[in-house]
């Protein structure tokens, strides 16, 4: 545990899976959302959506989309992104080459769009893409001066923030209202619609947007992080690749795969799961206290930053044998009982758990499988791709790869 200052902040950053079980669990009533979660870019951003939202409010949200996510509707989301990945590798040949970070990006955007809200939505998601990478350029500026700047004052920065959020928001309102007099039976948006409370409350549409805007971000930019480094990964460890392969063969058989053969993906999973080990693409998160508390003897007043960085507790070497390595067979049964409960967190942890892993370990699988199963990617070059702390743990340059046909 270590304290100091940052900025105006007192923060505190914790690395003890005990003391981060202690913050999420035990101190959760105790506890809100950290500090840049409150700034004025991300509340004009994401509004008080599930990532924002505390207390009763965000209770009460989880419980309306939580059935948005039940194993149910997970398996109709599947052949959505199975369908959609077999379009996207459709249009790649061999020998060409692309750039893996955007090609994820565009694939997952056009699969978030599609299970939000239904139809012909390649446009959309198009549009929604380029607007929402207008919208999050401010934060490639974050812990800098100019992210305070353009917090708040007039730069092009920001009246470009705001240009694109307002056009972004016309796009959003228009789709919930079509659905309010066409809804589909088969989107998140319709599930979000229809859902009533206990006293049968609905969602605004000021909520809808929110939560929609939350999951578009959410549901996206994530999953195509997990699946560049995992590809990225993938090309320069030629023996995990080929144990993959050879579990594709005998899993699929050379057909696509469904949601049904993902338990049977073991190896594959346990591939997704170090990668987001090496490069979670929530890299770090925090709490800040309400109410002061103790942990390991040390008192926590209020208004305390709790920071929790994933990236480095993955990398900790008295829970992770040679923690640098990619090593997807360190994921045995044994290995996952004996782990901490806390070491292992790309997810979160406690009450605000992510609600979507289900989602995005399906859609992560489902894609790796689909495209590992036709073709290899291999790096243009071997040059190190250096991670850098964004919104999330984003490549700092292109990441180059040249599609090869398996034989």
């Amino acid at each position: 545990m270590i304290p100091m200052r940052l900025f105006f902040y007192h923060c505190i950053f914790i690395s003890d899976p005990a003391l981060i079980e202690e913050v999420l669990v035990t101190q959760h009533p105790n506890c809100i959302k950290p500090f840049f979660l409150h700034w004025p870019f991300m509340r004009q951003l994401i509004g008080n959506g599930l990532l924002t939202s505390e207390g009763e409010f965000w209770r009460r949200q989880r419980r309306l989309a939580q059935p948005a996510f039940h194993r149910e509707r997970i398996h109709e989301y599947a052949l959505t992104m199975r369908d959609y990945t077999a379009q996207k590798i459709a249009s790649w040949q061999a020998g060409q080459m692309i750039d893996l970070h955007e090609e994820m990006m565009q694939l997952t955007l056009e699969i978030v769009a599609k299970t939000l809200f239904d139809g012909e939505v390649s446009d959309t998601a198009k549009k929604v893409g380029e607007l929402l990478a207008i919208i999050l350029k401010p934060f490639e500026a974050q812990a800098t001066i100019k992210w305070f700047l353009h917090n708040y004052l007039p730069t092009p920065v920001n009246r470009r923030f705001h240009r694109a959020k307002q056009r972004l928001d016309e796009i959003i309102f228009k789709i919930i209202n079509e659905h309010r007099t066409q809804p589909s039976n088969n989107d998140l948006l319709t599930m979000l619609l229809e859902a009533r409370d206990e006293d049968g409350s609905q969602m605004t549409t000021k909520q809808l947007r929110d939560e929609v805007i939350t999951l578009f971000i959410a549901g996206h930019e994530t999953t195509a992080l997990a699946l560049t480094w995992t590809f990225y990964l993938l090309a320069q460890n030629p023996e995990v690749e080929s144990r993959l392969t050879d579990e594709l063969k005998n899993v699929l058989g050379g057909r696509a795969p469904t949601i049904t053969d993902l338990p049977a993906l073991k190896y594959a999973e346990k591939i997704m799961k170090e990668a987001i080990r090496l490069y979670p693409p929530v890299f770090a998160f925090g709490r800040e206290t309400v109410t002061a508390f103790e942990i390991a003897g040390q008192r926590i007043p209020v208004k305390s930053q709790i920071l929790i960085f994933p990236y480095v507790v993955h990398r900790d070497p008295r829970y992770f044998p040679d923690p640098e390595k990619f090593k997807p067979e360190r994921w045995t049964e044994e290995f996952i009982r004996q782990l901490p409960r806390f070491a292992y967190l790309p997810f979160g942890g406690g009450p605000r758990v992510c609600i979507g892993i289900s989602f995005a370990m399906t859609e992560a699988l489902i894609i790796l499988a689909t495209i590992a199963q036709q073709y290899r990617l291999k790096l243009e070059t071997q040059k190190f791709v250096k991670p850098t702390p964004s919104v999330s743990l984003r490549p700092e340059q292109e990441i180059k790869v040249i599609i090869e046909n398996r034989v």
